[in-house]
């Protein structure tokens, strides 16, 4: 085997050849997330892959290469199962990706809290959670295969989010930490300061374990309704969404044609009807029936509780996985993350039809901000250029729509409020020699940190 880098060599010898993955095959899938998703990305981010790919199964494995790394200054980017879209996982200065999915121990369940290992699927977790009378509060639409480190490091929010709030909102309790120094230090963290290692891309410290908040188990029932506007579909699910008598799990809107690219779901759906996707606890049926006939509205496809989880399930057409149904039976298509105004939503929608047309489709999920009611929206855009991509962010912007732009890999570029300040004094801290995952703080901040 010809090794080119001297360091690699050094590693094998420590940890053994076996461990030490450099198959270019191998390399490639796992130096990679869904960052494809934006074509930006995609052609800034295709030709970066990892010098090797490590999959520790314990603690100790794991301070082991974290200890060659700092000896070396070899740069490490933690990965979960790649289910990221903004290149979170990706390496931009080669060196060594530390797959932490081997580390998927179920650790304790108590009545209020689970605590688990970063590598464990969220999908194996909510399995676990619902067969003992539990569940968790969110998760990804991906969960089926995003592991909890990943979600936490990566993620914002979910399937979940309309009753419980994103990640910021009390839904991570605690996490047990690993800093990246000559003698790696392990620590659990707390409180306010569990923010520093939120939605950071890994890059204030290695998330080992977490422990997460749980609620006993509901009898979830899932729900398509079919609409013959999109303004109704948005009504209904606005009012639905205001309504706290009504536990949800799940309120998720799709103006057509975006449910065309949907296969899974095509002998349910009625032409040239908007749609929403439910998740609603099975004694709100009739209240549901009521609100429906408001609308004039019609259920497509109801999954019974007994059901749930269980084959067909209405997420795995919601959030961006709307996003890559599209991306992947549509033509050039891509999306962004956006904030309309409550109350001017339709205006603001009017302004962007009358500009760019079916150009821009628009899709919505209602979560909580803050304990307020808000639809967050997902568009789907057919993709021209980078040029155009931003004059539509721009005149997103001039209507007054936020937009945390999906389509760089810089932390903080992409909203979410990051307390940036805070997160570069912990990256010092935790990580004084900029090793993990590098080239995602951005430069201006970089510049600050090094000096």
């Amino acid at each position: 085997m010809v090794v080119v880098n001297m360091w690699l060599e050094k590693l094998m010898e420590l940890m053994g050849e076996d461990k030490v993955i450099v198959s270019q095959n191998v390399k490639e899938r796992l130096s990679k997330d869904y960052y494809w998703y934006s074509p930006v990305l995609y052609e800034e981010l295709k030709e970066k892959i990892a010098d090797c790919i490590m999959k520790p199964t314990t603690m100790d494995e794991v301070k082991e290469i974290v200890a060659f790394a700092v000896d070396h200054k070899v740069p490490v980017t933690i990965r979960g199962a790649g289910t990221g879209n903004y290149g979170q996982a990706i390496p931009l200065k080669g060196g060594i990706v530390l797959d932490l999915t081997m580390l998927n121990r179920l650790l304790e369940v108590t009545d209020q809290t689970v605590r688990v290992q970063a590598g464990m699927k969220l999908g194996v977790l909510e399995k676990s959670l619902r067969a003992q009378g539990k569940e968790l509060r969110i998760f990804p639409s991906t969960f089926m295969t995003a592991t909890v480190g990943g979600f936490l490091c990566g993620g914002s929010g979910g399937i979940g989010s309309i009753r419980w709030g994103n990640l910021w909102d009390q839904n991570i309790l605690g996490v047990t930490v690993m800093t990246v120094e000559e003698e790696p230090q392990i620590f659990d963290v707390a409180g306010e300061e569990i923010e520093q290692y939120i939605h950071n891309y890994g890059t204030t410290g290695i998330v080992l374990e977490a422990v997460l908040p749980i609620e006993n188990r509901t009898e979830w029932e899932q729900h398509i309704v079919s609409f013959h506007t999109f303004k109704e579909a948005i009504k209904f699910a606005d009012e639905l969404a205001h309504i706290e008598e009504v536990t949800k799990r799940l309120v998720s809107v799709c103006e057509w044609p975006i449910p065309t690219h949907f296969q899974g779901l095509k002998e349910y759906l009625q032409p040239n009807k908007s749609i929403v996707m439910l998740e609603l606890e099975e004694k709100s049926r009739e209240l549901l029936k009521q609100l429906i006939q408001k609308y004039a509205g019609a259920i497509d496809l109801t999954i019974p509780a007994s059901k749930y989880h269980r084959g067909l399930k209405v997420s795995d057409f919601t959030w961006n996985h709307a996003t890559l149904w599209a991306h992947k039976h549509g033509e050039n298509m891509t999306y962004l993350q956006a904030r309309f105004k409550v109350g001017q939503i339709f205006e603001q929608m009017d302004a962007i039809r009358g500009k760019y047309g079916n150009e821009v489709q628009f899709h919505f999920e209602y979560i909580k901000i803050k304990g307020e009611i808000t639809p967050a929206s997902l568009p789907v855009l057919i993709y021209q250029s980078k040029e155009r991509l931003y004059e539509i962010i721009d005149y997103f912007r001039s209507v007054g729509v936020e937009i945390n732009d999906p389509h760089t890999y810089l932390l903080g570029f992409g909203g979410y409020n990051l307390r940036m300040e805070e997160i570069l004094q912990k990256k010092k801290e935790n990580d004084p020699y900029d090793l993990l995952n590098p080239g995602k703080i951005p430069v201006k901040q970089e510049t600050r940190l090094n000096k």
